[in-house]
């Protein structure tokens, strides 16, 4: 890799907070703040952190995170390195390396002008680029692994700056190898884009394929009906996104659930392994939590448009989060005896 003498930007702290960094808008201050701009810059800057015993955090666009009120203990490292490039065209397809800090729907902006599909379905989804692989991101029926062919990863356990196939990530639903375990930190990616004029069949659609423009806005307005669009003057959208992953279940569970409820078409997906995977939404709904649950006044509320949101209404800290997170997970496991999993990553809390 580059040499490590790449000058790097450093934040006061009473610049910028977890609050300001993150889609939730809750969290204390850093240490110190780092801003890489380039790839070499942000390997290089853990690398020296890493060597000097110092704690920190790699953020991209905060979209996933839940961090802790007052002053933490580490260093924030921003993933600042944007970019989207073609570096191949194939007679089908086009490979697209993409910087770790690039906004995430500008990428799907950029393939959707060109005609080049399969992430369309992926349109609105906050956060930054390298973000994606981390936790294999997915919607409607499309998950990055179907175009994902390889990522550069900066290995803290080697110090070695590395291309991997997507193959080594053991991409699963909303997983990967490189979840929770901070071993690598993605410095690139590459994409294996189809040149095509039709969407992936939208699984919300019944399987419908439209053009790449009208698919991509079709999907952005069922996100923002949802508020999954990040708006600043919406409070429905102050959040980390879908809040708990759908559980996969055994059959035997799924049918349990469906006749302790007993209405007709409980959303349940056939899974490859025989399980079926259930809607975490369906089931926060049916154990007493609505929509905006618990009401006006609540600094943290689920979403008034989509009850998988746990939402900031302007002046929630980390532990209003926290507590209606542990209040609707503890009610979804006491009613159907499921618990269910966190989506985002928590740093100096947890559920």
């Amino acid at each position: 890799m580059c040499g490590h003498d790449h000058q790097t930007t450093v934040v006061a702290v009473s610049d910028s907070s977890f609050a300001s960094l993150t889609t939730l808008r809750v969290g204390g201050a850093p240490r110190a703040l780092i801003r890489c701009t380039s790839a070499e810059e942000l390997a290089a800057t853990v690398a020296r952190l890493d060597a000097e015993g110092t704690p920190l955090l790699v953020v991209g666009g905060g979209s996933n995170l839940v961090v802790a009120d007052g002053q933490l203990d580490l260093t924030a490292v921003l993933a600042r390195n944007e970019g989207i490039e073609p570096v191949e065209e194939l007679v089908d397809a086009t490979i697209l390396r993409i910087g770790a800090g690039t906004v995430w729907d500008d990428v799907v902006a950029f393939a959707v002008e060109r005609d080049l599909g399969g992430i369309e379905a992926l349109s609105g989804i906050p956060g930054s680029a390298g973000a994606t692989p981390v936790q294999n991101v997915g919607a409607y029926g499309a998950e990055i692994s179907e175009v994902l062919t390889r990522v550069r990863l900066w290995n803290r356990e080697t110090n070695t700056d590395e291309w991997v196939p997507a193959e080594s990530l053991e991409l699963a639903y909303r997983y990967s190898n490189l979840k929770f375990t901070h071993r690598a930190v993605v410095l690139e990616l590459e994409l294996r884009l189809e040149k095509a004029e039709l969407s992936r069949p939208l699984r919300h659609l019944g399987g419908q394929r439209l053009p790449l423009a009208e698919a991509r806005a079709e999907i952005l307005a069922t996100r923002r009906a949802k508020g999954m669009v990040l708006d600043a003057a919406d409070h429905d959208t102050w959040s980390a996104g879908s809040f708990f992953t759908n559980p996969v279940v055994d059959t035997a569970v799924a049918d349990t659930i469906e006749a302790q409820v007993g209405e007709a078409g409980m959303p349940r997906f056939a899974q490859p392994d025989g399980r079926e995977k259930l809607s975490a939404a369906w089931l926060i709904e049916r154990a007493g939590f609505p929509r905006g649950y618990p009401g006006e006044g609540a600094p943290a509320r689920l979403s008034t448009k989509h009850t998988l949101a746990l939402t900031n209404r302007g002046s929630a800290a980390a532990a209003d989060i926290v507590e209606l997170a542990r209040e609707v997970r503890g009610g979804v496991e006491k009613r159907f005896g499921v618990r269910l999993v966190p989506e985002p990553v928590w740093v100096g809390v947890e559920v």
